[in-house]
This record gives structure tokens, sequence and C-alpha cells, in this order.
């Protein structure tokens, strides 16, 4: 959103406001670097009729009289907020993922005994085990239902979200445009030579969506032709008890990761990076000798697309809107999400074959440089608000 934000403003005939909610009482509103920001106070995420919050957009539509009203995502009841207030007169959606889908797939992977054998305490007082965790989203779900039936303008970027919302809403318009990344990612460019070999690199895996518990199945098999290889995990270390606090505070899928880990024999092996900023993560990308995205479901990651841009060799799992993003073979190599390993197999055949890694290598980043192109997309989007417009 920031990357299209900047490209939107370098247009002399646009103007752009951001609206977003914060926990305060009264609307705030100032213009920071030719951006004007509006500052809502908010009555929870998941609350699905907000008076008060009508209010609120009511003033800010009085204030700047928007052309076009862009509501990016759908899973929470702000946005819903404006267009009971405001009616849905030009307003358009961005699929971001979607979460009434999602949901099927919260813990694939993982059995219901598995999950009840690993709730924590914390899990108990906040209500919030892996069961809990997909009904909150399953109810989200319903809320982005509402949302795209309101509507009559969506935008995507996959055969997946286009098939998805047009099941939800047959007469909506669908409207493609491919996502602007981060811009430290289109600055540099991997090299065989400068990785660190046998390194496997994930970008998060705090949730079960996010496939960490596949890719540690996967490693033993990997671990048995290739002893050095470790697998790097983006984030702060969420699975490791230090201290009682740790204990209290730990969930159950984190639970569940260690216990993974010590039945494989394979804790020496996995690395959490810490939280990384831009520049640290675009860093962290270029010494790994391959990028996987593992999840259960996803629409088009950006994550995948980062690495790609990059020129990591990539695996992800065939879910979702990913087919999309690799062509099997030739951009990346693509596995079932339940074949751990299908998965073993790809990263072995990238760690055994550096003329494969750089084919992949190259190959990806032409084909993300095409689809994530800062020019091609700003000139997209601004038609898109020009269709809906007229």
């Amino acid at each position: 959103m920031y990357s299209l934000a900047k490209l939107l403003i370098q247009d002399s005939s646009l103007k752009l406001a951001v609206a977003s909610v914060y926990s305060g009482k009264k609307l705030k509103s100032k213009e920071i670097n030719g951006i004007t920001y509006f500052l809502i106070p908010s009555q929870g995420k998941n609350t699905k009729y907000c008076t008060k919050m009508e209010e609120f957009w009511q003033e800010v539509k009085e204030k700047y009289s928007p052309d076009i009203i862009h509501i990016h995502g759908s899973e929470f009841a702000h946005g819903l907020a404006y267009i009971r207030a405001c009616s849905s007169k030009n307003v358009i959606i961005s699929i971001q993922g979607l979460v009434s889908i999602y949901q099927r797939y919260y813990y694939t992977g993982i059995t219901n005994s598995k999950i009840i054998r690993h709730i924590t305490f914390r899990d108990i007082v906040l209500r919030d085990n892996i069961f809990q965790q997909r009904l909150k989203m399953k109810k989200r779900g319903a809320l982005e239902q509402e949302y795209i039936k309101s509507v009559d303008h969506v935008i995507g970027r996959t055969s997946w979200d286009k098939t998805h919302s047009l099941a939800i809403n047959p007469i909506v318009k669908y409207h493609f445009c491919n996502e602007t990344l981060r811009s430290e990612f289109y600055l540099h460019k991997w090299s065989f030579e400068n990785c660190e070999n046998f390194s496997i690199f994930i970008s998060q895996a705090v949730y079960p969506i996010k496939g960490l518990h596949q890719v540690l199945k996967a490693l033993p098999a990997i671990l048995k032709k290739y002893p050095n290889t470790k697998l790097y995990v983006g984030g702060d270390d969420f699975v490791s008890v230090h201290s009682l606090k740790d204990r209290i505070r730990r969930n159950g899928y984190a639970k569940y990761l260690l216990k993974l880990m010590n039945n494989l024999n394979i804790r020496d092996k996995v690395v959490f990076t810490g939280l990384l900023n831009e520049k640290e993560m675009c860093s962290r990308y270029l010494k790994s000798h391959v990028f996987v995205c593992p999840s259960s479901i996803e629409n088009s990651p950006n994550s995948l697309g980062e690495a790609q841009l990059l020129g990591v060799p990539c695996i992800a799992s065939y879910v979702g809107g990913v087919p999309d993003m690799i062509e099997n073979g030739r951009t990346g190599l693509l596995y079932r999400f339940e074949e751990i390993e299908m998965l073993s197999k790809a990263v072995c055949d990238i760690f055994n074959d550096s003329d494969l890694a750089q084919s992949l290598s190259l190959n990806g980043q032409m084909a993300a440089f095409k689809r994530h192109s800062t020019l091609e997309n700003k000139k997209t989007m601004i038609s898109i608000y020009n269709a809906v417009i007229k």
C-alpha cells in the first residue's frame, strides 16, 4: 500500500488521502509529504455495526470529497462502516487474502488430537487455541462476504481471487492489477557465489497457515543428503522457553512446533532471524540458497514476489493463487502442500544443481520484474480509477 501511495502522489493530477483507525477518541487529520492522513477512532476490529465510526466517515467524506474510495482488504468492519454511512458509490475493494476461504485450511497438516494435546495455559485464558483462531477467521470471513456483495468493483491479481470474488458476487466488476512491492527489492540481485550454501529461508511462521510444521517434517530427509542444511525463519523465536514468562505466553502452535523439532532432532538446525526491517529482510533473502513459501493457502504472497524480484531460487506449495506466480520448472518449483517428500526433493534438486538454481533465479526475476513493474501497475491502477468514475 505504501509503495502504491508513493507512486500515486507522483502524478500531479491526483490527490491522495489515507484513512485508518487508531485507539484515540477524536478524529484527527494531518498532511505529511503530500498525503492527507485521517485517524478515525476505532470501536473494535470486528464490530459489525459501528454507529459512531459511521459519523466519523461522513465527516471525512465531507472534508475530502473523494472521487474514489479504495479499500485495501476485506476482513475487518472499518470499511463496511464507510459503505453504510456513505454508500458504495465509487468504492473499490482490493482483494488481499480471502479469509472466508483461508479458514478452511487454517491448520491443514496438524491432526485434531495433536492440537488438543498441545493446548496451553495461555490458550485457555485467552480462549485462543488453534480451533478458536480458525473460528475467529471464519467470523471475519462473514464480514468479507458482506463487503464483496455490497460493492460494484473489486481489484484482484490471480485467477484464484477472481474465481472466489465472482462466486461471492456474480455481478461484481473484477479489475486486474498486480502489486507494487517495497522499493529495496528492485535494487539487488541474488548470486549463487554469494549465498550461504544449503540454507533455506521462510519469511514468517507464527500461524499454522504459513506451513512451518510441514517444512520441519521435510527437513530430516534433506539433512540425510545435506547435513549442513540450515532453516532460517523470519521473525522472533516464538517457540523456545527460557523462563516462566515464556512458558505462560507460549501458544499451542508454538508448543507443537517445539515438540516436533525435538522429536525429529532438528532443533539446532532451525534459526529464527528476529524481526527484520526492509533492508535486513532483503539481505536475508540474498544470503539464502533457496526460498520456500510452504503455506496451506495464499493468494499472491508478497514474500514470494520479493524473493523472485531478487532472483532467489523459489519453491512454493501449489495452493490458491501461487500457480499464477510460478511456472513449475522454469520460474520456480511447485509441490503439493501435503507432500513433504516432494518438498524435500525440490530443495535437494536445487542444492544439487547450481545450473538449475541459476536458471530458476534468472527466469523468476524476469517474470517478477514484469509482474511487479512500478510503471505498469501505476498506469493500470489509475485506469481502473478512471473506469470506476466513468
